[in-house]
């Protein structure tokens, strides 16, 4: 399945690694450990593993809980995933 706008190649697989590839990149560039994002962002530790690992499909309201948690804009956050080659 394709995105609207998105290149051919780019399949919801490569979205969500992407994703999961650039809430990481945040996350380390803060110094932060899985449990911090969690308790900033009021998600449970094992679902920004999951997330971070690709295993989930966040929904726009974790993505917004995901991007306080940066200190992001969750438009700031999606875009970091697109700039990251996807």
């Amino acid at each position: 399945m394709l995105f609207p706008g998105s290149s051919k190649s780019m399949h919801r697989s490569t979205v969500i690694a992407c994703f999961a590839a650039s809430v990481r990149k945040l996350r380390y560039g803060l110094g932060i450990s899985q449990e911090e994002l969690a308790e900033r962002a009021d998600l449970h530790r094992s679902y920004i593993a999951d997330v971070e690992r690709g295993a989930r499909n966040p929904t726009l309201l974790t993505i917004n809980k995901l991007a306080k948690g940066l200190g992001v804009s969750a438009a700031d956050l999606l875009s970091e995933t697109k700039c990251n080659g996807c």
